[in-house]
């Protein structure tokens, strides 16, 4: 049936007359693999997931696994997604990174690679606890029930991972080696304990670190706004790493490897800034007490005359002694614990003033300066930014003019003190307090410029020049002033306050303080509690379990406790990558050698939301590991210590949405009326929803689940359909209705397996396909060449090779070129672009080409017949990483026709090893590797390229010129005598083999006008 059925097809689309029937005796033979091989096997012709289930299943056979093509020049290739947090169910998010990394992985493996592609899971955090805490269950058996449940999904995906490498940071035997590396920061003095003002979680009970606070003040995760509270937490010392964190990012950049966006997003958290600190004296309004000075850093110290006002952190000193006595400033302390970092509110210190630096130093030329200004303290000054003080410049800083229009309540004018041109003079703008002001203030001038005119010596000078002579003067006069950097990168922050986490290795003494959990009585483990004892708590129960946290100082021996707080988990995925390599090993995170052979990692897959926290703090950590015997060489100079060399952030996979336009309202696919044929109505109002794309989440009713979509579609055609979709690193819109075009193209594939180009008299005869895949054309035609063509007289003398070539159709090289020229644009697409989507196109392009070579299978030849096949098993094997089961079954198809006799030879390369029966089977067709290439052919069937001939700017027309010889050298790239050489001889090959010595004739198709020799002709 199923070769009747695809015969019956061709039959309509070019006429039976065109299209004789087939023999009986070739229908027997391509429907006896069906009858023989797999009894179940019609069906499959349009069930994919049928096939699907196929071949995992024999993937799962030892006979069946397929041999890797190893190539020792090539190396390892180590292909990495980020590994999933097992939260119990898969969504079409993770299909798509998986997808991504498993066919870059296979395809790795079909070039020779040695491939490494691992799965773990990153099991610790707060979900888990919170999930406990909600059902009354373990977080352990909460964790691992979905584990076993995702890793069941994950398998039904078609894809291929080191299953023996996998590893789950809850593991004590995973979360031993965290607890090394902690020690290994601690001994360096690189891991510290600290008393300092956090972000703490009032719904999830936990520090989070300032990365973990999202703009509005809110956490990250639990969504509750973030308190402010002075704990003792545990730091690493990431900061002692910030320069090469910053400087190698020019590593990563270099031939695009990395993102521009990610790179920017790095540069923008490490945040270096070069500056100036300058000390401004504080003293009462009345004069009757001083107060320490306040030091400040700035960028701009060239705009040091519009200084307006000085503001503090809410937990500044002066802060907190003045707060003790003025209860309104108390109550605004307080309540600034509770405001986002970017709030405008502030508050005025009471009776206290600032002096400008520059009339300490007793600069004149300064009339139109204030010498003293208030100071505020305010929210959006950070303790750690300077010394937590801030200049207030409104002229110049958006912040610092929003801040003041806020916070100043009697009119004063804004100064700008630096403009675009040279010798202006000092601009105010409008009164900020008068009704007009909210719309007509002039906007800050925030780039460098010239001081206006007005200020003495420093008129007119540009800013950097400014900048230099304001610090000098006032170091002259005796003002502290010195040119710094400042980094918005803080320490890490890796204390949590909750049980499901890897526990911190140190224990509390009262005569030792804290101390080192001695390596061998490594793992710390985490105490097993009962499913109940979660039910309704919050908080860290490690606090109250005495048994667990009461132990001896392993120094004196005196009664002391455990550290309970745990890690941060971004300490876990800090190093995975690390322990894939060597995940037997008991002794150490990762051996040298280990490490040495396959760090870094080459290709690295996950969401661009990581782009900062994860990939920050995996930086970190590999670069202080290099610094150890653990990972010494950092994998050579040019990496400098760099984890992953390629990263690829894939777009986030959004789902159709429906909401209701009078109120904006989001429905439930219910709600909505899909049969009526003028489109999609809203039953209860008859209205027309509003249909976008959005985020897919429970809220929106647009989740979709990949596991219906596999069960409907198969793997293999969901994969396809997803890559096809929309490039990688780009938002998918989810429609699953156009999958179907993908379902087309492989049902058109699936019946060029039957080899319906192949005609009855060579089929029957035997038709014996090479034994070797990439077997060169030239080679091909010696085993074919025709001895009695006639030589063409007009050609001048070919060479061996291009006589063989003459043997060709022009449709035969119509064919083998743009075989040629999809082996070349899909390996680039594989290998460097990674445009997963153009490699669906291109492979599509070429299927249509070979399905429209059928019609001449009548005349035929066991030649064109060979490159027939060639160029199909090329599609299938560059179809194999993304549809990996459907090729399998088209590659087994294809020969169980054409090949069957050299299937039963057992030195035969299709001879599948080891048979389990009486059968043979045909051997997968990853062990075959990946087309390559054959730029030498292409260029003996291409003589000619295309010339577009212009004048004046203007195309005139075009034209074919033979190709120029590979030796030309090109003139831009010398210099002189050799570039006027040059000139000739390339006028010379123009003239005499384009031409062939003669002036050539060529007439213009779309003006008649004619062109001869090198000049126009009217």
């Amino acid at each position: 049936m199923q070769v009747i059925g695809s015969c019956s097809f061709l039959s309509m689309r070019w006429g039976c007359s065109r299209r004789p029937v087939r023999p009986l005796a070739l229908y027997t033979l391509r429907r006896s693999y069906a009858a023989t091989t797999n009894p179940g096997n019609e069906s499959l012709k349009d069930h994919f997931g049928a096939i699907d289930a196929k071949w995992q299943a024999r993937w799962q056979q030892p006979q069946h696994q397929p041999s890797p093509v190893k190539d020792v020049k090539k190396g390892k290739a180590y292909i990495l997604p980020m590994f999933p947090y097992p939260s119990g169910n898969l969504h079409l998010g993770h299909l798509r990174v998986y997808t991504i990394s498993d066919v870059l992985a296979r395809f790795k493996q079909m070039q020779g690679y040695d491939v490494i592609h691992p799965i773990g899971w990153d099991a610790f955090g707060l979900p888990a606890e919170n999930a406990a805490i909600e059902r009354g269950v373990s977080p352990a058996l909460w964790t691992l029930q979905n584990i076993a449940s995702m890793k069941k999904q994950m398998k039904v995906m078609g894809g291929r991972w080191d299953w023996d490498r996998e590893i789950l940071t809850c593991d004590p035997s995973f979360y031993k080696h965290t607890q090394k590396l902690f020690l290994l920061l601690h001994e360096r003095g690189l891991a510290y304990q600290a008393e300092s003002m956090v972000n703490f979680d009032p719904v999830d009970k936990t520090v989070l670190a300032n990365e973990q606070v999202d703009a509005n003040g809110c956490s990250w995760r639990s969504g509750a706004k973030v308190q402010k509270i002075m704990l003792k937490q545990w730091f690493l010392k990431i900061k002692e790493f910030q320069q090469p964190l910053l400087d190698d990012l020019e590593v990563l950049a270099k031939g695009n490897k990395w993102p521009e966006r990610v790179l920017t997003m790095q540069k923008h958290w490490l945040g270096k800034s070069e500056g100036a600190k300058i000390r401004f004296q504080l003293e009462n309004t009345d004069g009757t007490r001083s107060w320490p000075e306040v030091e400040v850093y700035t960028t701009r110290i060239d705009t040091l005359f519009g200084a307006q006002y000085l503001a503090l952190s809410t937990s500044h000193p002066i802060v907190t002694k003045l707060a003790e006595t003025h209860k309104q400033l108390h109550d605004f302390v307080q309540g600034a614990r509770k405001l986002p970092s970017d709030s405008k509110d502030g508050y005025k210190l009471p009776e206290i003033r600032a002096k400008n630096p520059l009339f300490s130093a007793g600069l004149v030329g300064l009339e139109n300066v204030p010498e003293w200004i208030p100071v505020y303290t305010a929210p959006y000054v950070l303790d750690h930014y300077g010394s937590g003080a801030v200049m207030g410049i409104p002229g110049h800083d958006t912040r610092d003019n929003d801040f003041r229009q806020e916070n100043t309540h009697s009119p004063a004018n804004v100064k700008i003190v630096v403009t675009a041109e040279k010798g202006a003079s000092s601009k105010q703008t409008v009164d900020t307090t008068s009704a007009a002001s909210k719309v007509d203030t002039a906007k800050p001038f925030t780039n460098k410029g010239y001081v206006t005119e007005g200020f003495g010596k420093f008129s007119g000078m540009a800013s950097d020049e400014a900048s230099d002579v304001i610090i000098e003067a006032l170091r002259t006069n005796n003002v502290f002033a010195e040119k710094a950097e400042n980094w918005r990168l803080r320490d890490w922050l890796i204390s949590r306050q909750r049980y499901w986490g890897t526990p911190i290795p140190i224990i509390h003494c009262d005569t030792c303080g804290p101390v080192p959990v001695p390596d061998s009585d490594l793992p710390i483990e985490l105490p097993a509690l009962a499913d109940e004892y979660f039910i309704g708590k919050a908080g860290n129960p490690l606090q109250n379990i005495q048994g667990w946290k009461n132990t001896a100082c392993p120094k004196c021996n005196a009664p002391a406790e455990r550290e309970t707080d745990t890690m941060d988990t971004f300490m876990d995925s800090s190093w995975y990558f690390m322990r894939f390599l060597d995940p037997a090993n008991t002794a150490a995170p990762i051996s040298s050698q280990k490490a040495d052979a396959g760090l870094p990692v080459d290709v690295y897959v996950g969401g661009v939301e990581h782009a900062i926290l994860h990939l920050l703090y995996a930086r970190f950590i590999s670069k202080f590991l290099a610094t150890t015997p653990l990972w010494p060489s950092g994998g050579g100079s040019e990496n400098r210590a760099e984890p992953f060399k390629q990263l690829i952030t894939q777009g986030m996979v959004h789902g159709k949405t429906y909401s209701d336009p009078s109120n904006g309202r989001f429905l439930r696919p219910n709600e909505v009326d899909f049969t009526d044929s003028r489109g999609p109505r809203i039953k209860s109002s008859g209205l027309e929803p509003v249909v976008s794309y959005e985020k897919m989440s429970k809220s929106k009713y647009n989740g979709v689940d990949p596991g219906e979509t596999i069960a409907t579609h198969g793997a293999d055609a969901t994969r396809a359909h997803m890559l096809f979709q929309a490039p990688v690193s780009e938002v998918l819109e989810w429609n699953p209705n156009s999958i179907s075009g993908i379902k087309r193209w492989f049902t058109r594939i699936l019946r060029l397996s039957a080899g319906p180009w192949i005609p009855t008299t060579i089929l029957e005869n035997g038709f014996i396909p090479p034994k070797d895949q990439d077997t060169s054309l030239l080679e091909i035609l010696k085993r074919f060449h025709p001895s009695d063509k006639p030589a063409d007289p007009r050609s001048r003398e070919l060479t061996p090779d291009e006589s063989l070539v003459q043997a060709l159709t022009p449709k035969e090289v119509e064919l083998w070129l743009k075989t040629q020229s999809t082996i070349a644009s899909v390996t680039d697409s594989y290998s460097n672009t990674h445009a997963l989507n153009t490699v669906v196109s291109d492979l599509m392009s070429l299927t249509n080409r070979l399905w429209d070579t059928q019609s001449l299978y009548n005349s035929g030849s066991q030649l064109s017949c060979t490159l027939r096949y060639l160029s199909f098993t090329s599609l299938l094997r560059m179809l194999a990483p993304i549809a990996p089961a459907f090729a399998e079954e088209c590659w087994e198809r294809l020969h169980e026709v054409v090949a069957r006799k050299q299937v039963d030879q057992v030195d035969h390369p299709l001879h599948a090893p080891e048979p389990t029966s009486e059968i043979s089977y045909v051997r997968s067709i990853f062990s075959f590797g990946f087309p390559i290439h054959d730029p030498h052919i292409v260029k003996l069937l291409s003589p000619t390229q295309t010339c577009a001939v212009m004048i004046d700017g203007r195309l005139k027309f075009t034209t074919e010129i033979p190709m120029p010889p590979a030796d030309l050298t090109s003139e831009v790239d010398e210099g002189g005598e050799a570039k006027r050489d040059n000139k000739a001889v390339v006028r010379e090959w123009i003239r005499g083999v384009s031409w062939g010595g003669r002036r050539r004739r060529i007439a213009s198709a779309l003006t008649g006008r004619v062109w001869r020799g090198c000049r126009w002709l009217w």
